[in-house]
């Protein structure tokens, strides 16, 4: 008899305001329906960003700032000054690294961050479209002397073979710029949605 009573008292679906049914609906589960978002605030993601000279790393990252809120730029070590907007990540000594850090730097740092942030970091590997392609961009510098060319060659060789123990590979080619920083962006955005996140490494 109660149920019946129940029916009769819920408002017309189609004549019904929307509060109305609303409270109907809460009144006949017996809670309120809540305005938190039901997924959890993401965790900050360090974004660990490496490859071989020549493969416009600094182009990508310019770009991301751009586009993204909340991004910092973290050099690992470099031998020129500071840029505006740059700093140094910073380890146990009591600090930790800000939200949404971007970590630019070589093969042999990015391995020096793994060790340090196991799975807590997120790697990503920039490639060219070719390997014929990453030379053309190396001479097109023209910053580099014939053995010096052959000295990064050499090495970008054997880092694109290292390249499967970094998370995800993109192609940064030629004119492509965009591309390239909307897939970088579309695996940050895929990685905050996951239900098993990474903790950064504090």
């Amino acid at each position: 008899m109660a149920d019946t009573q129940k029916s009769h008292s819920f408002p017309s679906l189609e004549k019904a305001s929307k509060p109305e049914l609303l409270r109907a609906l809460e009144s006949s589960l017996g809670t309120s329906f809540s305005s938190e978002s039901i997924l959890p605030t993401p965790n900050s993601l360090i974004l660990v960003i490496s490859g071989p000279s020549g493969v416009g790393k600094d182009a990508v990252i310019k770009r991301l700032r751009q586009v993204r809120e909340n991004l910092h730029f973290v050099v690992t070590a470099t031998s020129r000054p500071m840029r505006p907007g740059e700093g140094y990540p910073k380890g146990k000594s009591g600090n930790s690294w800000g939200k949404g850090d971007i970590v630019e730097g070589r093969y042999s740092r990015a391995e020096t961050l793994r060790r340090i942030l196991g799975d807590s970091g997120l790697f990503i590997f920039l490639v060219a479209e070719s390997e014929l392609a990453l030379v053309e961009r190396l001479i097109e510098r023209k910053t580099e002397s014939k053995e010096e060319l052959l000295v990064r060659i050499a090495t970008a060789r054997e880092e694109v073979k290292l390249a499967k123990r970094f998370d995800y590979v993109v192609v940064n080619a030629q004119g492509k710029l965009e591309e390239a920083v909307n897939l970088v962006g579309s695996i940050i955005d895929a990685e905050k949605a996951r239900v098993r996140q990474r903790t950064p490494f504090i």
